[in-house]
């Protein structure tokens, strides 16, 4: 017999993409500024670095993209009401508590990513 299948999975993995897919959103959005920055750091040169930001024009839709996908995994894990069936993953409080500690923790490094362009001016002028 197959098991019954699990209501609730869907919704983790739900809030997951919504956190990855934000995560991929910020990465592309800094890419125009932050990746020039590390390159040059790491040593590498040439004149070919500023064609790098190529991806700049599109870093407005980026950010809106990164805003909107945290936007649904705070939704998913602190607005919407979890259904779970007693002995699941997800009915143990720890679960819960790590994906949410999870999101802050990306949250954080991904704002710090959109805002790498505004702040790396204070340190190049």
């Amino acid at each position: 017999m197959e098991a019954p299948a699990d209501p609730t999975r869907g919704r983790d993995r739900t809030a997951n993409r919504s956190l990855v897919a934000g995560a991929v959103a910020a990465v592309l959005g800094s890419l125009c500024c932050v990746g020039p920055l590390v390159l040059l750091s790491l040593g590498v040169t040439g004149a070919w670095i500023g064609h790098l930001t190529a991806l700049e024009p599109y870093r407005p839709v980026f950010i809106g993209v990164t805003v909107l996908f945290l936007a649904l995994a705070f939704r998913r894990l602190y607005l919407v009401p979890q259904v779970c069936e007693p002995g699941t993953p997800c009915a143990d409080p720890r679960t819960r508590r790590l994906q949410r500690t999870l999101f802050w923790l990306v949250s954080a490094v991904l704002l710090a990513l959109l805002a790498a362009p505004w702040v790396a001016q204070w340190f190049l002028d």
